[in-house]
């Protein structure tokens, strides 16, 4: 496995495991209470810490234990890897996008901020999935540069 399909791999886990995470706090503490009412910040800070945290010291385990086993091949890429990373990366950016503009959309009409942090916290998610999903298909299927 390349060192970048192996990272696609830790960051699809880690994201959808933070996310998985902060949905069960949010919704365990709303249990009577509206869901904007929910403090919402803290669990949220907490979960992004700890997924970059995370992300950090498996790339870094995986690494190692990869170069003990193939040291010469441990974090190099060629052109495929580079496009297969520019690829993943332009197609979660889609999500970035919309998210920005459904933000802005519900900024403008005035939405409580819980509602537009959840909807841009789950806009990087699922960018951050779509790109690491689309980067392992690509290594496990083939890519075809454009």
């Amino acid at each position: 496995m390349s060192f970048g399909e192996r990272n696609s791999w830790i960051y699809l886990a880690v994201c959808l495991i933070s996310y998985g995470i902060y949905l069960a706090v949010i919704l365990g503490r709303s249990q009577g209470v509206p869901l904007a009412e929910v403090p919402y910040v803290a669990p949220m800070l907490w979960t992004i810490g700890i997924a970059i945290a995370a992300m950090i010291v498996l790339v870094i385990i995986f690494s190692i234990a990869a170069g003990i086993s193939a040291p010469k091949e441990c974090g190099k890429t060629d052109q495929r890897d580079r496009e297969i990373h520019r690829f993943g990366e332009y197609l979660g950016l889609w999500f970035v996008v919309f998210g920005g503009a459904a933000a802005l959309g519900m900024s403008m009409a005035e939405m409580d901020h819980f509602w537009i942090s959840n909807e841009l916290y789950l806009a990087f998610v699922l960018s951050s999935v779509v790109g690491s999903a689309a980067k392992i298909v690509a290594y496990r299927r083939g890519f075809q540069a454009w």
